[in-house]
């Protein structure tokens, strides 16, 4: 086994030397931050104000802009605070911290997006037993199930990750991530990798075979009617249908390249695509979100009221 290091500290080796335009890029970053903050707090304010919005579908929706509050201020602050810094050393405490907050945002995007394929596949496939299967406790069960899950595996897993001795502190990303630590790890434990491989299979590979199964019979369902009603079923699944592309796109994009050795890949690119998963979700979802509510339900709303 080789030497085990104790070193306080992780260095995140990504992060490119750009010069003056840090600034730049701070003030762009600090933006984005804000309008993501913005849009996402927008949404929760309509969802909260427009009675119209008040079922499962949009409460679900808001938990999507809830959380994706939660992940970018577990990001950003951080890599606002490296890209004005010509040192990009983190604590180790720190460093867990923002992995425990990372990775609990993502874990919950996807059990929110599974209760919401749940919600979906009662509304079109069990039409009339929609508000009796859909309502305030099973709502209010789901919405625990979808926090409370990932928290209690992760506080297990990121416990593991801590107690390893490891035999360097250098991770290549812009932020903390738990694969480059286990990485650096001067032992291989069996039990470790098994525990760590079948809670990956649970926490990933089981919602995401869900959402596919819901969706497979919500196809199936309207396959027979008219064009009408799939067009119908279509603008209902639309929220869910985009969050989850956008999930989908950019959690795989980020899997993909933390397999790979980063030093074939342009700096340039590895920091793009390492920054996709912590941004374009928290910044797209409200944008699309806002833009089905302008474009759906503010014009049934206008001709209600009158």
């Amino acid at each position: 086994m080789e030497n085990s290091t104790n070193s306080f500290y992780f260095n995140l080796t990504l992060f490119m030397n750009i010069g003056h335009y840090r600034y730049p890029s701070f003030v762009f970053c600090l933006l984005l931050y804000s309008f993501i903050a913005s849009a996402n707090l927008a949404m929760i304010l309509i969802i909260i104000r427009e009675r119209t919005l008040h079922e499962p579908m949009y409460i679900f929706i808001a938990f999507l802009s809830v959380n994706s509050l939660y992940g970018s201020t577990g990001f950003f602050p951080r890599f606002l605070m490296d890209l004005l810094s010509d040192s990009h050393l983190i604590s180790r405490p720190a460093c867990f911290t923002q992995i425990y907050i990372i990775y609990t945002y993502a874990s919950y995007e996807l059990t929110i997006l599974s209760i919401m394929s749940y919600d979906r596949y009662v509304a079109v496939c069990h039409p009339l037993h929609y508000h009796r299967k859909m309502n305030s406790k099973t709502v209010y069960m789901l919405a625990f199930l979808a926090w409370v899950s990932p928290a209690c595996y992760l506080t297990i897993t990121l416990n593991m990750i801590v107690r390893l001795p490891l035999c360097g502190n250098i991770i290549e990303k812009v932020y903390c991530a738990s694969w480059n630590i286990v990485k650096l790890s001067c032992i291989t434990d069996a039990v470790d990798n098994i525990f760590a491989l079948l809670g990956a299979i649970t926490i990933a590979f089981l919602p995401f075979a869900f959402i596919f199964y819901t969706y497979l019979r919500i196809v199936v369902a309207c396959w027979k009617n008219s064009s009408e009603v799939r067009g119908k079923v279509l603008q209902s699944c639309l929220p869910h249908v985009i969050s989850f592309g956008i999930y989908s796109i950019t959690s795989f994009s980020d899997t993909a390249l933390s397999r790979q050795n980063l030093e074939n890949i342009n700096p340039f690119t590895a920091i793009i695509i390492s920054l996709e998963f912590v941004i374009i979700p928290p910044l797209l979802n409200p944008l699309a979100l806002i833009t089905f509510y302008i474009c759906f339900i503010l014009p049934f709303r206008f001709i209600y009221d009158s």
